[in-house]
């Protein structure tokens, strides 16, 4: 595997010519449309697990695109680097090692001390990204990306959002999506749960606007920074500039009372003002599906700053697995040591990209006196982002929770329906996942499985399907996949079905509307099941009773994952564009080693079973 450059990747520039260097980064000089067919490009490659793009001849813009950068496990490590896993990795363990502090112990540790002095801010009076200024805000000239055929417009999808606290100053950058409405303005997808979100309530409680930056660009460690799950009030900055290696370059601003990112290649200078809001959206996220239009505030655009030879950066999201899951588990083994610090009954913790992360997490936990397990499920589903974690699967058993199959199993021959299964109605839901009642709202479930095993786990069907039902696969040892009526068909029959004598002895048991797609691959699986689901209204079982105000399920458990009537469309790509760049493809690539793939499946195998 390519190693990291041991300088600091400090901008976009530096990162691409460390990809040209690794052969991960391929220049299409042909003109593309940023409408749709550019984002069609990045899926056909990122489904093949081909290279970043640049784009030098966008259609209708003088600016280059870069996208597909995080793309492969590769890339993400060139952009990060072992640097921070290691240093996080030296944090957790001198956390006990150096308790009590002793001057020896001290010294020993000097190496790692000193790493933290490079840790922080540093303040210039210019930078790179104030090298030029438009004469007046044209986000038009920005070649704004329309990824998929339903989208509401063009978007930023990489923007990092800075904002300080109207209350006490403290910092927030993050990466929300924002829609162009015209030259000067856009909307600011600020989701519950966010720290730019409540840094414009607290500014809206006093009836003030709110400054905001929106840099594009600038050192990858930025955008990690900014989607990484950090408490309320730790400054994302700071984790960047650890991710860096360096002091983060911070540039005065001229047209606003916060700083800049100083090596990024665009800088947008505006405000949201209290109370107003437009619609945005749809938008196909990266759940899979469009999420859908609804109010949100409106970022007001005063000034643009950006490199003379500025490059725009772009994402694409969609059906897993794309660029934001490699992202995903990178951020994700850079947290792992530091699970057990702030959650000490925790030892490991993993949240599944092939669901949009927030739909399904698993954790290893401890289980030294009887159901201390739900104690750390409080404890993750009280924790910062983590609490829109929408079904959590807890073991006490060490193992690779990336290989969901396998621990699927191990739940399930330790899983004792009667007391292991909880769900929790009437809370907070991540805002792109519509399988609730109403936006923002649904319900969570925890399912255990601890102590020794069991039960037998079946592993083959036998005979045939129940009434009504058809086509059952297995997907592992007790768990299956069954068809039967759409839920617009018969949406009682998920209730029926559960009841069914032929499926008793499945722990497990998930009615889907396309069984052989759900099994052909374990992201098939969790795709298809958890993003498909809620568990309030679509968790089922053979028999239930209340005893001590507590539901007790007897088995199977069956899982209603068909898609509903009002849950949102699931992203296709425009048949026109499709066979556009497919046509042009030799055009687009003439080296004929760039292979195509299949942009509506991505890393989903089709369905087969018809």
């Amino acid at each position: 595997m390519p190693v990291a450059s041991a300088k600091p990747i400090r901008d976009l520039r530096r990162f691409l010519e460390l990809l040209r260097a690794h052969g991960e980064l391929i220049q299409i000089d042909a003109p593309v449309d940023p409408n749709l067919e550019l984002a069609e490009i990045h899926r056909r490659i990122a489904a093949a697990d081909g290279p970043a793009l640049l784009f030098r001849n966008v259609i209708g813009s003088r600016f280059p695109v870069a996208s597909n950068l995080f793309g492969t496990t590769t890339r993400a490590e060139l952009a990060f680097g072992r640097r921070p896993l290691n240093f996080v990795e030296d944090a957790a363990r001198l956390a006990h090692e150096l308790m009590p502090p002793t001057p020896g112990r001290l010294w020993q540790a000097r190496d790692f001390l000193l790493q933290g002095l490079r840790v922080g801010l540093r303040r210039r009076r210019r930078g790179p990204v104030l090298e030029q200024r438009m004469p007046a805000p044209r986000l038009t000239e920005i070649p704004l990306t329309t990824s998929w055929p339903e989208d509401g417009g063009p978007f930023l999808t990489l923007p990092l959002v800075y904002t300080e606290s109207p209350a006490d100053g403290r910092h927030n950058l993050g990466i929300y999506r924002m829609q162009r409405f015209d030259d000067a303005s856009a909307g600011m997808h600020w989701q519950i749960g966010k720290g730019g979100g409540f840094h414009y309530a607290e500014a809206e409680a006093r009836g003030v606007a709110l400054p905001v930056n929106v840099f594009l660009g600038g050192p990858p460690a930025l955008i990690l920074a900014a989607i990484a799950p950090l408490p309320e009030g730790v400054g994302e900055l700071l984790l960047g500039s650890l991710l860096l290696g360096e002091r983060l370059a911070l540039a005065r601003n001229p047209a606003g009372p916060l700083p800049l990112a100083a090596e990024a290649e665009f800088a947008l200078v505006g405000h949201v003002a209290p109370r107003e809001r437009r619609p945005e959206g749809p938008f196909g996220d990266h759940y899979g599906y469009y999420s859908l239009r609804h109010d949100y505030p409106v970022f007001r655009c005063d000034a643009v700053f950006h490199r003379k030879d500025a490059i725009y950066p772009a994402t694409v999201v969609g059906k897993p697995r794309q660029e934001d899951y490699y992202i995903g588990e990178y951020l994700q083994r850079l947290l792992a040591p530091l699970f057990p610090l702030v959650m000490p009954a925790v030892r490991d913790l993993w949240s599944y990209g092939e669901t949009g992360f927030h739909s399904l997490a698993a954790a290893v936990v401890r289980e030294r006196y009887g159901r201390e397990a739900m104690a750390s499920a409080f404890r993750i589903l009280g924790e910062g982002q983590l609490s829109l974690t929408k079904f959590l699967l807890a073991v006490d058993t060490p193992l690779d929770l990336k290989d969901f199959p396998r621990l699927l199993e191990h739940l399930l021959a330790r899983f004792h329906p009667e007391t292991d299964l909880y769900v929790f109605g009437n809370l907070a839901m991540d805002t792109l996942d519509y399988t609730g009642p109403e936006v923002n709202r649904g319900s969570k479930g925890v399912m255990l499985g601890v102590g020794e095993p069991w039960r037998e786990l079946p592993r083959q069907w036998q005979g045939a399907p129940p009434a009504g039902a058809r086509d059952p696969r297995v997907f592992c040892g007790g768990c299956l996949a069954i068809g039967g009526p759409t839920f617009a068909e018969d949406p009682a029959f998920a209730a029926t079905l559960a009841r069914a004598p032929e499926l008793a002895d499945w722990p497990l048991v998930v009615l889907t509307d396309t069984p052989a797609r759900a099994t052909a691959s374990a992201t098939n699986f969790l795709w298809t099941t958890f993003t498909r689901f809620e568990p309030a209204a679509d968790l089922h079982c053979a028999a239930s009773e209340i005893r001590r105000n507590q539901i007790i399920r007897r088995g199977p458990v069956l899982i209603d994952a068909r898609m509903k009537p009002w849950y949102p469309g699931e992203v296709m790509s425009d048949p026109a564009v499709a066979d556009r760049v497919q046509n042009r493809w030799r055009e687009l690539f003439p080296d004929r080693r760039i292979q195509m793939g299949d942009a509506d499946r991505a890393h989903l195998a089709p369905d087969t079973s018809s």
